[in-house]
């Protein structure tokens, strides 16, 4: 598949923010509070500084939204999705579970996305454009096509706040009728989706700048890909239900419901 520019240029400032990602990583670096709770550090700004410069430079039109910088020419027509490390608490504790997360939206509509691990697994990257396919370390991936929800294997995130939704009971019985679950969480549990590996995420308590650019690498690998009430996602979804059918996807919401 020959990349556009803009996919070029997301691949570019993955790379860019690795490069300060492999610098701070295992160096007991301080960890600051949020006002949302949430961790972080100075390797999350500079991995977010250093990812912004190289899509400015390239598109200064463009709108940013970033983990750590927030929005940046919020009315343009193309905006960029960015967490610089999406599991700092991960990254902090110097396990390899945390990744990078570059999307690409055209008005509504998110368009492109690169998903950058780089210490997990000897380093994963996996990217997609809309209606080029998706790949993974440059191989193409596709989804696993299981139809059946009892073959399916399922990995769910964020236990504690599904837990407490209208939706535990259904959980539930997904659980019962699935032939595995798992709980791979973060970027890892949508690699294997995409790569034909599981079959079904079930997910609370996101936020979209966690899940853009896997969202499109899920699709384009055949996949589906909404929020737990079957919308579309929007910059405020903060729930995913996605599967490697429509079979199996329309099964399990069909549980989560019933």
């Amino acid at each position: 598949m020959q990349q556009s520019a803009f996919l070029k240029t997301a691949i570019e400032a993955a790379k860019a923010g690795e490069a300060v990602i492999r610098h701070y990583y295992e160096k007991n670096i301080q960890v600051q509070i949020k006002e949302d709770l949430t961790p972080v550090t100075v390797a999350d700004v500079e991995t977010e500084q250093a990812i912004k410069a190289v899509i400015q430079a390239a598109f200064p039109d463009h709108g940013f939204y970033g983990e750590e910088t927030g929005k940046t020419n919020p009315s343009a027509e193309y905006t960029w999705l960015v967490d610089p490390i999406d599991g700092t608490k991960a990254f902090v504790r110097q396990y390899p579970m945390f990744s990078t997360q570059i999307a690409l939206m055209k008005g509504d509509e998110l368009i492109l996305g690169v998903s950058n691990a780089p210490v997990f697994d000897g380093g994963q990257m996996a990217w997609a454009e809309q209606g080029g396919g998706a790949f993974l370390n440059g191989q193409p991936i596709r989804v696993s096509g299981i139809e059946a929800l009892e073959q399916a294997a399922l990995s769910a995130g964020n236990i504690k706040t599904l837990a407490g939704s209208p939706q535990w009971a259904g959980f539930g019985r997904i659980c019962q009728v699935v032939n595995r679950t798992r709980g791979y969480g973060d970027f890892l549990h949508y690699h294997l989706l995409a790569s034909g590996r599981i079959d079904l995420v079930i997910e609370s308590d996101v936020n979209i700048l966690d899940i853009a650019a896997l969202s499109v690498i899920v699709r384009e690998a055949g996949g589906v890909f909404t929020d737990l009430d079957g919308q579309p996602l929007t910059l405020e979804t903060r729930s995913v239900l996605a599967a490697c059918s429509r079979e199996v996807y329309a099964q399990a919401r069909g549980m989560l419901f019933g």
